[in-house]
């Protein structure tokens, strides 16, 4: 994706053409925002499907595979869809990786909230419109969104303690550091030192923003990639689970069967009759 910004208003006449040609689970290099307003989506997303009913947000970042499938419901189908590279809102880009990584879509109230949610992507639809938009005036409006959105989430997730923002520029700094090592067999040492404090200290902050210990969450990065090598190309497992960190092939398998249930070869092809 060249441009920063992209926005979509999606109707039953796309909904229908959409139908005609399904699309095929994929990877964006971009990160995509639904929002939905009328209708309901069959959304593909973590390996699994899930069905949602309107109103509803997904965020999928740049290293999900998933597929969206279009369902007409009392004869209304309405959906926003934004697409922005990952440098357009940068600031927020590892605090989106936190929040959306293991839960893709939100369900949300049909309220005043929902309502100014439509009204900021009319706003951004309009700008984009513009024979010379301008994109600060959008990037603020797509932060805005997201602010908004992260309140929904907070209630869904009724979490009402407020996390030091200290404690949120720390987690953002470990995410960055993860993203750049996780293919590395680093252990919670090695990260807790990149960032100048104990294992206990770094383990309070991710518990408090993510409710994971820091093992569990570079064990989640890690099966994500492991997952996608598993779709999308025909490495063996052994070097799948070596590019991670795995040095040995049935350790690799023993970790992927204690978190997924299953083996990477029966993940594989489970997903293989899935997707053909």
């Amino acid at each position: 994706m060249n441009e920063p910004f992209l926005i979509y208003k999606l109707n039953v006449d796309d909904a229908i053409k959409i139908l005609a040609s399904p699309e095929e689970p994929h990877i964006h290099d971009y990160e995509e925002l639904i929002v939905g307003m009328e209708g309901r989506l069959e959304h593909f997303i973590d390996f699994k499907s899930a069905i949602l009913n309107s109103p509803y947000v997904s965020f999928v970042t740049k290293s999900k595979i998933h597929r969206v499938k279009p369902i007409i419901a009392e004869g209304k189908f309405t959906i926003w869809v934004m697409r922005f590279r990952t440098d357009f809102i940068p600031e927020t880009a590892y605090r989106l990786y936190s929040y959306y990584h293991d839960q893709a879509n939100i369900m949300i109230n049909e309220d005043s909230c929902f309502a100014r949610m439509d009204t900021l992507c009319e706003m951004m639809y309009g700008e984009m419109q513009q024979s010379k938009p301008k994109l600060a005036v959008v990037h603020d409006l797509l932060i805005t969104l997201f602010t908004m959105i992260e309140g929904e989430r907070e209630k869904n997730a009724d979490r009402n303690q407020d996390i030091p923002k200290t404690q949120n520029t720390t987690f953002k700094n470990f995410l960055i550091i993860l993203e750049e090592n996780f293919h590395r067999p680093e252990g919670v040492d090695f990260y807790a030192k990149k960032l100048f404090m104990s294992v206990r200290n770094l383990n309070f902050i991710c518990q408090n923003v993510l409710q994971k210990s820091v093992s569990e969450i570079i064990e989640t990065r890690k099966l994500i990639e492991a997952k996608n090598l598993l779709i999308t190309t025909d490495k063996p497992i052994s070097e799948i689970g070596f590019e991670l960190g795995y040095n040995e092939k049935a350790y690799f398998t023993s970790v992927f069967k204690k978190k997924t249930g299953q083996t990477p070869s029966e993940f594989r092809e489970q997903i293989s009759k899935f997707l053909s």
